[in-house]
Protein backbone atom coordinates (compact mmCIF):
# COMPACT_ATOMS: atom_id res chain seq x y z
CA UNK A 1 0.00 0.00 0.00
CA UNK A 2 1.34 3.68 -1.07
CA UNK A 3 -0.16 6.66 0.37
CA UNK A 4 0.64 10.78 -0.19
CA UNK A 5 -0.74 13.40 1.76
CA UNK A 6 -1.27 17.53 0.70
CA UNK A 7 -3.36 20.06 1.13
CA UNK A 8 -5.70 22.91 -0.16
CA UNK A 9 -8.50 24.78 0.99
CA UNK A 10 -11.90 24.96 0.62
CA UNK A 11 -14.40 27.97 0.54
CA UNK A 12 -17.47 28.69 1.98
CA UNK A 13 -18.25 32.19 0.98
CA UNK A 14 -15.04 34.21 1.30
CA UNK A 15 -13.80 32.01 4.73
CA UNK A 16 -12.08 28.89 3.95
CA UNK A 17 -11.32 25.67 5.55
CA UNK A 18 -8.04 24.01 5.41
CA UNK A 19 -8.88 20.45 3.29
CA UNK A 20 -6.36 17.50 3.55
CA UNK A 21 -6.10 15.63 0.23
CA UNK A 22 -5.10 11.90 0.55
CA UNK A 23 -4.13 9.36 -1.75
CA UNK A 24 -4.11 5.78 -1.35
CA UNK A 25 -3.24 2.87 -4.08
CA UNK A 26 -3.67 -0.76 -3.46
CA UNK A 27 -3.58 -3.90 -5.59
CA UNK A 28 -6.77 -4.28 -7.36
CA UNK A 29 -8.61 -3.15 -10.61
CA UNK A 30 -7.64 -0.36 -11.54
CA UNK A 31 -10.38 2.73 -10.38
CA UNK A 32 -10.23 6.20 -9.38
CA UNK A 33 -12.35 6.86 -6.06
CA UNK A 34 -13.09 10.98 -5.16
CA UNK A 35 -14.95 11.16 -2.10
CA UNK A 36 -15.76 13.68 0.60
CA UNK A 37 -18.62 15.75 -0.26
CA UNK A 38 -17.65 16.38 -3.63
CA UNK A 39 -19.67 18.60 -5.88
CA UNK A 40 -20.18 17.79 -10.04
CA UNK A 41 -17.26 20.20 -10.84
CA UNK A 42 -14.70 18.36 -8.55
CA UNK A 43 -16.01 14.90 -9.05
CA UNK A 44 -15.09 15.46 -12.21
CA UNK A 45 -11.64 16.88 -11.30
CA UNK A 46 -10.90 12.88 -11.99
CA UNK A 47 -10.78 12.83 -15.30
CA UNK A 48 -8.84 16.64 -15.93
CA UNK A 49 -6.15 14.83 -13.15
CA UNK A 50 -5.85 11.34 -15.24
CA UNK A 51 -5.19 13.55 -18.36
CA UNK A 52 -2.97 16.24 -17.18
CA UNK A 53 -0.75 13.70 -15.29
CA UNK A 54 0.03 11.56 -18.88
CA UNK A 55 0.08 14.97 -21.09
CA UNK A 56 2.83 15.77 -18.29
CA UNK A 57 4.60 12.77 -18.64
CA UNK A 58 4.01 11.40 -15.84
CA UNK A 59 2.66 7.68 -15.38
CA UNK A 60 -0.97 6.89 -14.13
CA UNK A 61 -0.65 3.70 -11.60
CA UNK A 62 -2.53 1.29 -12.50
CA UNK A 63 -3.95 0.00 -9.25
CA UNK A 64 -6.56 0.95 -7.07
CA UNK A 65 -6.95 4.77 -6.20
CA UNK A 66 -8.91 6.21 -3.62
CA UNK A 67 -8.65 10.03 -2.68
CA UNK A 68 -10.42 11.51 0.45
CA UNK A 69 -10.99 15.27 1.17
CA UNK A 70 -10.89 15.50 4.65
CA UNK A 71 -12.83 16.67 6.33
CA UNK A 72 -15.53 14.97 4.36
CA UNK A 73 -18.91 17.10 6.71
CA UNK A 74 -17.13 20.26 4.48
CA UNK A 75 -19.04 21.16 1.39
CA UNK A 76 -16.13 20.89 -1.82
CA UNK A 77 -16.92 22.73 -4.61
CA UNK A 78 -14.71 23.78 -8.07
CA UNK A 79 -12.04 22.78 -9.94
CA UNK A 80 -9.38 24.22 -7.74
CA UNK A 81 -8.53 20.97 -5.95
CA UNK A 82 -6.79 19.41 -9.26
CA UNK A 83 -3.29 20.47 -8.60
CA UNK A 84 -3.14 18.92 -4.76
CA UNK A 85 -5.30 16.05 -6.28
CA UNK A 86 -2.55 15.22 -9.24
CA UNK A 87 0.35 15.74 -6.37
CA UNK A 88 -1.18 13.63 -3.97
CA UNK A 89 -1.46 10.78 -6.62
CA UNK A 90 2.08 11.28 -8.08
CA UNK A 91 3.34 10.98 -4.95
CA UNK A 92 1.69 7.85 -3.65
CA UNK A 93 2.95 6.23 -6.71
CA UNK A 94 6.56 7.44 -5.67
CA UNK A 95 6.99 10.07 -8.63
CA UNK A 96 7.68 12.38 -6.22
CA UNK A 97 8.65 12.20 -2.25
CA UNK A 98 5.42 12.33 -0.40
CA UNK A 99 7.53 14.03 2.68
CA UNK A 100 8.18 16.90 0.18
CA UNK A 101 4.38 17.88 -0.24
CA UNK A 102 3.10 17.25 3.45
CA UNK A 103 3.73 21.13 4.30
CA UNK A 104 2.94 22.77 0.90
CA UNK A 105 -0.29 24.37 0.35
CA UNK A 106 -1.81 23.71 -3.53
CA UNK A 107 -4.37 25.41 -5.31
CA UNK A 108 -5.30 25.46 -8.99
CA UNK A 109 -7.06 24.01 -11.82
CA UNK A 110 -5.86 21.72 -14.07
CA UNK A 111 -6.13 21.66 -17.92
CA UNK A 112 -5.85 18.62 -20.37
CA UNK A 113 -2.91 19.30 -21.45
CA UNK A 114 -0.63 20.04 -18.12
CA UNK A 115 -1.45 23.28 -17.80
CA UNK A 116 -2.63 25.29 -14.24
CA UNK A 117 -5.52 27.31 -14.82
CA UNK A 118 -6.44 30.52 -12.17
CA UNK A 119 -9.69 29.84 -10.18
CA UNK A 120 -11.15 31.97 -8.29
CA UNK A 121 -11.06 32.60 -4.31
CA UNK A 122 -6.98 32.27 -4.22
CA UNK A 123 -6.62 35.22 -1.93
CA UNK A 124 -8.75 34.33 0.61
CA UNK A 125 -7.46 30.69 0.54
CA UNK A 126 -3.64 31.69 1.21
CA UNK A 127 -5.17 33.66 3.98
CA UNK A 128 -6.94 30.84 4.90
CA UNK A 129 -3.13 29.04 4.63
CA UNK A 130 -1.37 31.87 6.50
CA UNK A 131 -3.36 31.39 9.66
CA UNK A 132 -3.56 27.29 9.22
CA UNK A 133 0.66 27.81 9.97
CA UNK A 134 1.47 27.06 6.16
CA UNK A 135 4.17 28.51 4.75
CA UNK A 136 4.50 27.12 1.37
CA UNK A 137 1.72 27.87 -1.53
CA UNK A 138 1.56 26.76 -5.00
CA UNK A 139 -0.86 28.66 -7.34
CA UNK A 140 -1.12 29.44 -10.87
CA UNK A 141 1.10 31.96 -12.20
CA UNK A 142 -1.37 34.15 -13.21
CA UNK A 143 -2.64 34.45 -9.92
CA UNK A 144 0.96 34.59 -7.68
CA UNK A 145 0.76 38.37 -7.43
CA UNK A 146 -3.00 37.84 -5.62
CA UNK A 147 -1.43 35.55 -3.48
CA UNK A 148 1.79 37.46 -2.63
CA UNK A 149 -0.55 39.88 -1.10
CA UNK A 150 -0.33 37.98 2.09
CA UNK A 151 2.72 38.33 4.40
CA UNK A 152 5.36 35.53 5.48
CA UNK A 153 4.10 32.97 3.03
CA UNK A 154 6.19 31.79 0.16
CA UNK A 155 4.44 31.94 -3.10
CA UNK A 156 5.11 29.42 -6.19
CA UNK A 157 3.71 30.60 -9.40
CA UNK A 158 3.46 27.61 -12.06
CA UNK A 159 2.53 27.15 -15.68
CA UNK A 160 2.06 23.95 -15.93
CA UNK A 161 2.12 20.11 -13.96
CA UNK A 162 5.30 19.41 -15.44
CA UNK A 163 6.96 22.21 -13.61
CA UNK A 164 5.48 21.73 -10.57
CA UNK A 165 6.78 18.03 -10.96
CA UNK A 166 10.63 19.12 -11.83
CA UNK A 167 10.19 21.58 -8.66
CA UNK A 168 9.03 18.63 -6.32
CA UNK A 169 11.09 16.01 -7.78
CA UNK A 170 14.68 18.64 -7.15
CA UNK A 171 14.59 18.51 -11.09
CA UNK A 172 15.68 20.68 -14.22
CA UNK A 173 12.28 22.75 -14.65
CA UNK A 174 11.14 22.65 -18.44
CA UNK A 175 10.50 25.90 -20.05
CA UNK A 176 6.70 26.69 -20.58
CA UNK A 177 4.74 28.88 -22.98
CA UNK A 178 3.39 32.08 -21.22
CA UNK A 179 -0.35 31.74 -20.92
CA UNK A 180 -2.21 32.53 -24.40
CA UNK A 181 -3.35 36.53 -25.08
CA UNK A 182 -5.71 37.70 -27.38
CA UNK A 183 -8.93 38.04 -28.83
CA UNK A 184 -9.74 34.54 -28.24
CA UNK A 185 -8.26 33.48 -24.97
CA UNK A 186 -9.90 34.05 -21.49
CA UNK A 187 -8.34 36.87 -19.13
CA UNK A 188 -5.49 35.99 -17.14
CA UNK A 189 -7.78 36.16 -14.25
CA UNK A 190 -10.88 34.82 -16.50
CA UNK A 191 -11.90 32.19 -13.73
CA UNK A 192 -15.55 33.90 -13.38
CA UNK A 193 -15.79 33.85 -17.30
CA UNK A 194 -19.08 32.61 -17.24
CA UNK A 195 -20.03 34.57 -14.44
CA UNK A 196 -19.86 38.21 -14.37
CA UNK A 197 -20.16 39.98 -10.91
CA UNK A 198 -23.48 41.77 -10.46
CA UNK A 199 -23.75 45.46 -11.21
CA UNK A 200 -20.88 47.86 -13.25
CA UNK A 201 -17.98 48.03 -10.70
CA UNK A 202 -15.78 50.08 -10.81
CA UNK A 203 -12.47 50.89 -10.06
CA UNK A 204 -10.40 52.81 -11.40
CA UNK A 205 -7.47 51.95 -12.77
CA UNK A 206 -4.19 53.90 -12.57
CA UNK A 207 -3.71 56.54 -14.66
CA UNK A 208 -7.66 57.02 -15.31
CA UNK A 209 -9.20 59.84 -14.41
CA UNK A 210 -12.17 59.35 -11.59
CA UNK A 211 -15.23 61.63 -12.51
CA UNK A 212 -14.84 64.85 -10.56
CA UNK A 213 -17.42 66.67 -8.33
CA UNK A 214 -16.23 70.08 -10.31
CA UNK A 215 -18.07 69.02 -13.23
CA UNK A 216 -21.36 68.33 -11.09
CA UNK A 217 -22.98 72.13 -11.74
CA UNK A 218 -25.67 73.41 -9.18
CA UNK A 219 -26.83 71.00 -6.65
CA UNK A 220 -25.47 72.67 -3.58
CA UNK A 221 -28.20 70.98 -1.19
CA UNK A 222 -26.88 67.49 -2.60
CA UNK A 223 -22.84 68.12 -2.70
CA UNK A 224 -23.55 68.77 0.91
CA UNK A 225 -25.18 65.06 1.40
CA UNK A 226 -22.23 63.83 -0.27
CA UNK A 227 -19.93 65.12 2.08
CA UNK A 228 -21.80 63.94 4.74
CA UNK A 229 -22.31 60.80 3.82
CA UNK A 230 -18.94 60.81 2.50
CA UNK A 231 -17.14 61.77 6.17
CA UNK A 232 -19.50 59.89 8.78
CA UNK A 233 -20.63 56.33 6.28
CA UNK A 234 -24.39 57.51 5.86
CA UNK A 235 -26.71 56.27 3.93
CA UNK A 236 -28.40 58.40 1.12
CA UNK A 237 -31.60 58.73 -1.00
CA UNK A 238 -31.57 61.36 -3.88
CA UNK A 239 -34.89 61.92 -5.27
CA UNK A 240 -35.61 63.80 -8.30
CA UNK A 241 -36.61 64.49 -11.93
CA UNK A 242 -34.70 62.45 -14.33
CA UNK A 243 -31.91 64.25 -15.95
CA UNK A 244 -31.26 66.00 -12.63
CA UNK A 245 -27.82 64.67 -11.76
CA UNK A 246 -28.92 61.90 -9.36
CA UNK A 247 -26.30 59.26 -11.42
CA UNK A 248 -23.68 61.68 -11.90
CA UNK A 249 -23.75 62.65 -8.57
CA UNK A 250 -23.56 59.17 -6.82
CA UNK A 251 -20.56 58.23 -9.27
CA UNK A 252 -18.76 60.91 -7.80
CA UNK A 253 -18.73 59.70 -3.76
CA UNK A 254 -16.33 57.18 -4.34
CA UNK A 255 -13.63 59.85 -5.45
CA UNK A 256 -14.58 61.57 -1.45
CA UNK A 257 -13.98 58.47 0.00
CA UNK A 258 -10.37 57.92 2.07
CA UNK A 259 -8.06 55.82 0.78
CA UNK A 260 -8.28 51.79 1.96
CA UNK A 261 -6.25 51.16 4.71
CA UNK A 262 -4.10 47.42 4.13
CA UNK A 263 -6.31 45.24 6.30
CA UNK A 264 -9.64 46.58 4.45
CA UNK A 265 -7.95 46.18 1.55
CA UNK A 266 -7.36 42.50 1.90
CA UNK A 267 -11.10 41.93 2.50
CA UNK A 268 -12.28 43.90 -0.49
CA UNK A 269 -9.78 41.94 -2.49
CA UNK A 270 -10.57 38.73 -1.05
CA UNK A 271 -14.38 39.41 -1.77
CA UNK A 272 -13.51 40.41 -5.25
CA UNK A 273 -11.32 37.29 -5.22
CA UNK A 274 -14.07 34.60 -5.01
CA UNK A 275 -16.58 36.79 -7.03
CA UNK A 276 -13.77 36.95 -10.36
CA UNK A 277 -14.08 40.35 -10.92
CA UNK A 278 -10.45 41.42 -10.21
CA UNK A 279 -8.60 43.01 -12.83
CA UNK A 280 -5.25 42.09 -14.43
CA UNK A 281 -2.43 43.84 -13.48
CA UNK A 282 -3.63 44.90 -10.29
CA UNK A 283 -4.34 42.12 -7.62
CA UNK A 284 -4.85 44.70 -4.41
CA UNK A 285 -8.09 46.97 -4.83
CA UNK A 286 -6.65 50.17 -2.55
CA UNK A 287 -9.74 52.53 -3.54
CA UNK A 288 -13.06 51.81 -2.39
CA UNK A 289 -15.00 50.04 -4.79
CA UNK A 290 -18.24 50.94 -6.83
CA UNK A 291 -21.02 49.03 -7.49
CA UNK A 292 -24.11 49.90 -9.57
CA UNK A 293 -26.32 46.99 -10.42
CA UNK A 294 -29.24 47.24 -12.52
CA UNK A 295 -33.02 47.81 -11.34
CA UNK A 296 -33.90 44.17 -12.83
CA UNK A 297 -31.42 42.61 -10.39
CA UNK A 298 -32.44 39.29 -8.24
CA UNK A 299 -32.15 39.01 -4.82
CA UNK A 300 -29.65 36.61 -5.11
CA UNK A 301 -27.69 39.37 -7.08
CA UNK A 302 -27.70 41.81 -4.71
CA UNK A 303 -26.92 40.26 -1.61
CA UNK A 304 -25.68 37.23 -2.66
CA UNK A 305 -27.00 33.62 -3.17
CA UNK A 306 -26.84 30.94 -6.55
CA UNK A 307 -27.09 26.97 -6.81
CA UNK A 308 -24.76 25.30 -4.06
CA UNK A 309 -22.35 27.34 -2.51
CA UNK A 310 -23.46 31.00 -2.03
CA UNK A 311 -21.34 33.74 -4.44
CA UNK A 312 -20.93 37.30 -2.98
CA UNK A 313 -23.61 39.59 -4.42
CA UNK A 314 -23.21 43.38 -5.32
CA UNK A 315 -23.70 44.25 -1.23
CA UNK A 316 -20.59 42.49 -0.64
CA UNK A 317 -18.80 43.32 -3.58
CA UNK A 318 -19.24 47.23 -2.69
CA UNK A 319 -17.91 46.25 0.77
CA UNK A 320 -16.03 49.10 2.12
CA UNK A 321 -17.46 51.28 -0.79
CA UNK A 322 -20.30 52.48 -2.38
CA UNK A 323 -23.70 50.42 -3.69
CA UNK A 324 -25.53 52.86 -5.89
CA UNK A 325 -29.27 51.73 -6.64
CA UNK A 326 -30.73 53.48 -9.64
CA UNK A 327 -33.78 53.58 -10.10
CA UNK A 328 -34.84 51.69 -6.70
CA UNK A 329 -38.52 52.25 -6.96
CA UNK A 330 -38.46 49.97 -9.96
CA UNK A 331 -36.19 47.41 -8.27
CA UNK A 332 -37.67 44.01 -6.93
CA UNK A 333 -39.38 45.08 -3.16
CA UNK A 334 -38.41 41.37 -1.91
CA UNK A 335 -34.76 42.47 -2.79
CA UNK A 336 -34.45 45.85 -1.08
CA UNK A 337 -35.79 44.66 1.44
CA UNK A 338 -33.33 41.62 1.72
CA UNK A 339 -30.55 44.90 2.50
CA UNK A 340 -32.09 45.63 5.76
CA UNK A 341 -30.76 43.03 8.26
CA UNK A 342 -26.86 43.89 6.19
CA UNK A 343 -27.11 47.78 5.94
CA UNK A 344 -27.79 47.38 10.07
CA UNK A 345 -25.25 44.29 11.10
CA UNK A 346 -22.79 44.82 8.17
CA UNK A 347 -22.77 41.31 6.78
CA UNK A 348 -24.64 39.08 4.73
CA UNK A 349 -25.93 35.64 6.22
CA UNK A 350 -27.39 33.23 3.43
CA UNK A 351 -28.34 29.84 4.77
CA UNK A 352 -28.83 27.26 2.37
CA UNK A 353 -29.31 23.32 3.30
CA UNK A 354 -25.57 22.86 2.71
CA UNK A 355 -24.73 25.05 5.88
CA UNK A 356 -25.02 29.32 6.65
CA UNK A 357 -21.82 31.02 4.85
CA UNK A 358 -21.11 34.80 5.78
CA UNK A 359 -20.52 37.37 3.59
CA UNK A 360 -19.00 41.35 4.49
CA UNK A 361 -21.25 43.62 3.21
CA UNK A 362 -20.17 47.46 4.94
CA UNK A 363 -21.40 49.39 2.13
CA UNK A 364 -22.12 53.45 1.89
CA UNK A 365 -25.82 52.36 0.16
CA UNK A 366 -26.99 55.47 -2.37
CA UNK A 367 -30.74 55.06 -3.59
CA UNK A 368 -32.16 56.82 -6.75
CA UNK A 369 -35.43 57.38 -8.04
CA UNK A 370 -37.99 59.82 -9.86
CA UNK A 371 -40.21 61.52 -7.75
CA UNK A 372 -43.74 59.22 -9.84
CA UNK A 373 -43.59 56.68 -12.96
CA UNK A 374 -43.46 59.80 -15.42
CA UNK A 375 -40.44 61.52 -13.45
CA UNK A 376 -42.20 64.82 -13.66
CA UNK A 377 -44.47 65.22 -10.08
CA UNK A 378 -44.26 68.44 -8.47
CA UNK A 379 -42.35 69.88 -11.84
CA UNK A 380 -42.52 73.62 -11.52
CA UNK A 381 -43.99 73.35 -15.38
CA UNK A 382 -46.96 71.12 -13.14
CA UNK A 383 -47.24 68.53 -17.06
CA UNK A 384 -47.14 65.22 -14.68
CA UNK A 385 -50.06 62.83 -16.09
CA UNK A 386 -49.65 60.32 -13.07
CA UNK A 387 -53.03 59.54 -10.71
CA UNK A 388 -52.03 60.74 -7.02
CA UNK A 389 -52.99 56.89 -6.46
CA UNK A 390 -50.46 55.68 -8.90
CA UNK A 391 -48.15 58.30 -7.32
CA UNK A 392 -48.20 56.73 -4.19
CA UNK A 393 -48.28 53.39 -5.03
CA UNK A 394 -44.80 54.22 -6.61
CA UNK A 395 -43.26 55.78 -3.52
CA UNK A 396 -44.59 53.21 -1.54
CA UNK A 397 -42.30 50.49 -3.07
CA UNK A 398 -39.51 51.89 -1.14
CA UNK A 399 -40.82 50.13 2.09
CA UNK A 400 -40.81 51.81 5.51
CA UNK A 401 -38.28 50.56 7.67
CA UNK A 402 -35.89 50.28 4.40
CA UNK A 403 -35.94 54.04 4.78
CA UNK A 404 -36.11 54.48 8.08
CA UNK A 405 -32.63 52.93 7.94
CA UNK A 406 -31.44 55.97 5.24
CA UNK A 407 -29.97 58.83 7.45
CA UNK A 408 -29.97 61.17 4.54
CA UNK A 409 -32.79 62.27 1.84
CA UNK A 410 -32.74 64.92 -0.23
CA UNK A 411 -34.29 66.29 -3.15
CA UNK A 412 -32.40 66.82 -6.35
CA UNK A 413 -33.69 69.64 -8.58
CA UNK A 414 -33.58 70.28 -12.02
CA UNK A 415 -30.63 72.60 -12.62
CA UNK A 416 -31.29 75.65 -13.99
CA UNK A 417 -30.11 77.19 -17.39
CA UNK A 418 -27.75 79.91 -15.47
CA UNK A 419 -26.64 76.71 -13.40
CA UNK A 420 -25.83 74.74 -16.52
CA UNK A 421 -23.84 77.42 -18.25
CA UNK A 422 -22.09 79.12 -15.51
CA UNK A 423 -18.21 78.63 -15.92
CA UNK A 424 -17.87 79.13 -11.88
CA UNK A 425 -18.11 75.43 -11.30
CA UNK A 426 -18.11 73.71 -7.61
CA UNK A 427 -15.53 72.62 -5.12
CA UNK A 428 -13.50 70.01 -7.13
CA UNK A 429 -13.03 66.30 -5.35
CA UNK A 430 -9.80 66.77 -3.94
CA UNK A 431 -10.72 69.82 -1.88
CA UNK A 432 -13.86 68.06 -0.34
CA UNK A 433 -11.86 64.99 -0.18
CA UNK A 434 -9.47 66.45 2.08
CA UNK A 435 -12.37 67.62 4.13
CA UNK A 436 -13.77 64.70 4.34
CA UNK A 437 -10.18 63.22 5.57
CA UNK A 438 -10.12 65.61 8.29
CA UNK A 439 -13.72 64.30 9.56
CA UNK A 440 -12.97 60.78 9.62
CA UNK A 441 -9.70 61.46 11.95
CA UNK A 442 -12.01 63.87 13.91
CA UNK A 443 -14.52 60.62 14.79
CA UNK A 444 -11.68 58.15 15.12
CA UNK A 445 -9.50 60.18 17.56
CA UNK A 446 -13.21 60.69 19.51
CA UNK A 447 -13.80 56.55 19.11
CA UNK A 448 -9.69 55.50 20.14
CA UNK A 449 -10.74 52.40 22.25
CA UNK A 450 -13.65 51.88 20.89
CA UNK A 451 -15.08 49.05 18.38
CA UNK A 452 -16.25 51.58 15.47
CA UNK A 453 -14.69 54.18 13.59
CA UNK A 454 -17.07 56.32 11.91
CA UNK A 455 -20.29 57.86 12.90
CA UNK A 456 -22.87 55.85 11.36
CA UNK A 457 -21.25 52.84 13.10
CA UNK A 458 -21.84 53.97 16.72
CA UNK A 459 -25.28 52.79 18.98
CA UNK A 460 -27.65 55.70 19.54
CA UNK A 461 -27.09 55.10 23.00
CA UNK A 462 -23.26 55.44 23.45
CA UNK A 463 -24.12 58.62 21.25
CA UNK A 464 -26.97 59.59 23.91
CA UNK A 465 -24.54 58.67 26.99
CA UNK A 466 -21.06 58.82 26.30
CA UNK A 467 -20.85 61.37 23.60
CA UNK A 468 -24.07 63.57 23.68
CA UNK A 469 -24.60 67.12 22.26
CA UNK A 470 -24.49 70.50 23.80
CA UNK A 471 -27.48 70.94 26.19
CA UNK A 472 -30.79 71.53 24.09
CA UNK A 473 -29.40 71.09 20.83
CA UNK A 474 -31.89 67.89 19.85
CA UNK A 475 -35.10 70.11 21.18
CA UNK A 476 -36.12 70.56 17.67
CA UNK A 477 -35.42 66.56 17.11
CA UNK A 478 -37.40 65.57 20.01
CA UNK A 479 -40.36 68.20 19.10
CA UNK A 480 -40.79 65.71 15.81
CA UNK A 481 -40.69 62.33 17.99
CA UNK A 482 -43.14 63.58 20.10
CA UNK A 483 -45.10 64.29 16.59
CA UNK A 484 -44.48 60.64 15.33
CA UNK A 485 -42.30 62.35 12.84
CA UNK A 486 -38.80 60.33 13.77
CA UNK A 487 -38.91 56.98 14.83
CA UNK A 488 -36.38 55.89 18.01
CA UNK A 489 -34.03 54.73 15.38
CA UNK A 490 -34.87 58.13 13.34
CA UNK A 491 -33.39 60.40 16.58
CA UNK A 492 -30.24 57.97 16.69
CA UNK A 493 -29.68 58.65 12.62
CA UNK A 494 -30.14 62.02 13.36
CA UNK A 495 -27.70 62.10 16.35
CA UNK A 496 -25.25 60.61 14.04
CA UNK A 497 -25.34 62.84 11.41
CA UNK A 498 -25.60 65.98 13.58
CA UNK A 499 -22.05 64.48 14.73
CA UNK A 500 -20.80 64.18 11.01
CA UNK A 501 -21.73 67.87 10.14
CA UNK A 502 -20.14 68.86 13.90
CA UNK A 503 -16.76 67.26 12.76
CA UNK A 504 -16.82 68.93 9.52
CA UNK A 505 -17.51 72.17 11.00
CA UNK A 506 -14.82 71.57 13.32
CA UNK A 507 -17.05 71.49 16.44
CA UNK A 508 -16.06 69.74 19.62
CA UNK A 509 -19.82 68.59 20.13
CA UNK A 510 -23.07 69.04 18.01
CA UNK A 511 -24.62 72.52 18.38
CA UNK A 512 -28.41 73.17 17.57
CA UNK A 513 -27.37 74.32 14.12
CA UNK A 514 -25.97 71.19 13.48
CA UNK A 515 -28.70 68.63 14.19
CA UNK A 516 -30.44 71.37 12.54
CA UNK A 517 -28.90 70.46 9.35
CA UNK A 518 -29.07 66.61 10.18
CA UNK A 519 -33.23 67.27 10.69
CA UNK A 520 -33.08 69.00 7.32
CA UNK A 521 -31.00 66.21 5.40
CA UNK A 522 -32.75 63.52 6.69
CA UNK A 523 -36.07 65.31 6.35
CA UNK A 524 -35.71 67.77 3.46
CA UNK A 525 -37.37 70.14 5.73
CA UNK A 526 -35.57 73.33 6.04
CA UNK A 527 -34.72 74.20 9.73
CA UNK A 528 -33.19 77.07 11.23
CA UNK A 529 -30.09 77.83 9.31
CA UNK A 530 -30.21 74.48 7.60
CA UNK A 531 -27.57 73.09 5.65
CA UNK A 532 -25.80 75.82 4.32
CA UNK A 533 -25.49 77.56 7.92
CA UNK A 534 -23.51 74.89 9.62
CA UNK A 535 -20.66 73.09 7.05
CA UNK A 536 -18.07 75.29 5.91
Amino acid sequence: MAFARTCAVALVGVEGVVVEVQADLEPGVATFSLVGLVDKSLSESRDRVRAAVINSGAQWPQKKLTVGLSPAAVPKTGSGFDLAVACSVLAAAERIDPRVIEDVMMIGELGLDGRVRPVRGVLPAVLTAAEAGYRQVVVPEQTAAEAALVPDVAVLGVRSLRQLIAVLADEPVPDEPAPEEGPGALPPLGAGWGHPPPGGLYTPPGGERPPDLAEVSGQRLARRALEVAAAGRHHLLLKGAPGAGKTMLAERLPGLLPPLTRQESLEVTAVHSVGGSLTHGRPLIDRPPYCAPHHSASMAALVGGGTGVPRPGAVSLAHHGVLFLDEAAEMSGQALDALRQPLESGQVVVARSAGVVRMPARVLLVLATNPCPCGRHGSPHGDCDCLPSTVRRYRARLSGPLLDRVDLRVPVDPVSRAELISMAGGEPTAVVAARVLQARQRAAARFAGAPWTTNAEVPGHELRTRWSPLPGALARAEQDMDRGLLTARGLDRVLRVAWTVADLAGHDRPTSEDVDAALELRTGVRRGAGVAGSLP
